[in-house]
């Protein structure tokens, strides 16, 4: 996190530092990116940028953290929209959300495309542990509201599920950028469906019901 210094800035100035990062981590892998043409485009000293990072990891997480943010308040505000649907069509809307996300904001989506094609393991899992709470929570509120209002099965574990669905959609970007044409949304959206019925209807033939 940043220092207090940097939070005491006008929000010009922080507004200033973070667009300089955000373009930096946007256009280079991490260990490529550099500290002194972030300072260049902030116009800001070395010193002065040590005063408010401890280092480049510091701020590259905060930028991070602020993407998820971002991005988390982008799904909600449109989770308003989708309030009456059946709960795996408004999951399946929510996956939509995303990527219209990855449209309206291209700059936060290099970043995250970054992320995902790191070869730097150790920093992506770091960044993943960080951030995946708030998509569990997220999905927490998601399911608990759905018990409630009897749209699924109300003895389901609702931290697990939330977990669940977390692991499910980082997985499932994954594969994809790993094998697909990352700008082809309908086959985006064949995995995302593929998924959401095995989440829906298992994969035991026949009779779903479970015995003892």
């Amino acid at each position: 996190m940043p220092k207090q210094t940097f939070f005491n800035l006008n929000s010009s100035k922080q507004n200033r530092i973070i667009d300089a990062a955000i373009a930096e981590f946007g256009t280079h892998p991490y260990l490529k990116t550099s500290i002194n043409r972030i300072i260049k485009k902030a116009d800001i000293s070395k010193g002065s940028f040590y005063q408010y990072f401890n280092n480049k990891k510091d701020l590259y997480k905060y930028v991070i953290d602020q993407v998820s943010d971002a991005k988390m308040k982008f799904l909600g505000e449109k989770l308003q929209n989708y309030q009456q649907l059946e709960f795996f069509e408004l999951l399946r809307e929510l996956f939509i959300a995303g990527i219209q996300f990855r449209k309206n904001f291209p700059r936060y989506s290099e970043i995250g495309d970054r992320v995902l094609n790191s070869s730097n393991k150790d920093l992506k899992n770091e960044l993943y542990a960080e951030s995946k709470p708030k998509s569990n929570d997220f999905f927490e509120k998601l399911l608990l509201k759905a018990v409630q209002e009897g749209k699924i099965d109300p003895e389901i574990d609702i931290k697990f599920t939330a977990f669940m669905l977390t692991e499910f959609s980082v997985s499932i970007v994954n594969y994809f950028f790993e094998t697909h044409d990352t700008d082809n949304v309908d086959e985006i959206m064949n995995y995302v469906d593929k998924m959401l019925y095995i989440m829906k209807n298992g994969i035991a033939k026949g009779d779903k019901n479970v015995t003892n």
